[in-house]
Order: structure tokens, then C-alpha cells, then sequence
């Protein structure tokens, strides 16, 4: 969970800016940084926890990998798999997770980029589905607002 406490005094449509001090006003931004930095720490560990676990199965079930791979995926037993326990693969919609977030979305991104540039040395076009965007931009704000805890100031 991330703490933050809360903050009355940070912005004109929440409070009366005539009575906020320039002091008061300066404490409320650097809270507000504060609070913003441990937000996008909660993604960069994401982003790492998502690293980690990449295509873990192309390692856990090489066979099933090589054995599907040899036959160019005519054979695709793993391969009908590998979107099941991979979230990052998007451009289906089959394939999408209902949670899908933008930590998904980066992940893609990275993936297909690497792949692209390392194989063939560029990259297919990509194509996803606008409403794949939404959902995860959507999903990314629940997300966050689901892990903060906003503490009442002490008086």
C-alpha cells in the first residue's frame, strides 16, 4: 500500500486559495512530489516484477517451446498457451486480460521492439485495438487509486 496524507491546501478547485500561506503552499507541493514519486515507484516495481517473469515459459517448458517452434507453429500447442500465462501479448483480443493495465502495454511495447530489432533489425507494424488502450489506461487508474491509503493529518 502507498500512504500518502492528505493535502488541503494544494490546489485552487479544492480550497480556498486567499487563505492558503505561500509556506502552507510550498509544504503542499513538495507533499504532492513525494506523493507522486511513490506512485511511480509502485509502477517501476511493477515494470521490474514484469520483467522477471517474461516469457517465463519459453525457459520452464523449453520442449513444448522447441517442439512448436521446429514446426514453424503448425504444432502450437504452446503456443495457444503462451498468451494464456504471458499478459503482455495484446494485439488479439482473445488475448487481452480483463485486468490488462499500461505496465502490459510497456511490456509489448519492449517486447516487440527487442524482438523486432534483434532478429530482423526493425520492427512490424504494430497494431492494437483502441479499446485495448482505454481499458488499461482505465484498469492503470483503479490500480493506483486501490493501493493508496490517505492518512489524515495530525492537528
Amino acid at each position: 500500500m502507498i500512504h500518502i496524507q492528505e493535502s488541503g491546501t494544494a490546489d485552487s478547485r479544492t480550497c480556498d486559495s486567499s487563505q492558503v500561506t505561500k509556506e502552507q503552499l510550498l509544504a503542499s507541493s513538495h507533499q504532492h512530489i513525494k506523493d507522486v514519486t511513490k506512485g511511480l515507484e509502485f509502477f517501476s516495481d511493477m515494470l521490474l516484477d514484469a520483467a522477471l517473469v517474461h516469457d517465463h515459459d519459453k525457459i520452464s517448458d523449453i520442449d513444448g517451446f522447441h517442439r512448436d517452434f521446429i514446426t514453424d507453429f503448425k504444432s502450437h500447442a504452446w503456443w495457444d498457451n503462451h498468451p494464456k500465462v504471458n499478459r503482455h501479448h495484446l494485439l488479439k483480443e482473445k488475448d487481452v486480460p480483463s485486468d490488462v493495465n499500461l505496465v502490459d502495454i510497456i511490456e509489448m511495447v519492449t517486447d516487440c521492439v527487442m524482438a523486432g530489432m534483434g532478429r530482423s533489425g526493425s520492427v512490424y507494424k504494430l497494431n492494437i485495438m483502441p479499446s485495448t488502450l482505454m481499458t488499461a489506461f482505465q484498469n492503470t487508474v483503479e490500480l493506483l487509486k486501490n493501493e493508496i491509503v490517505v492518512e489524515k493529518k495530525e492537528a
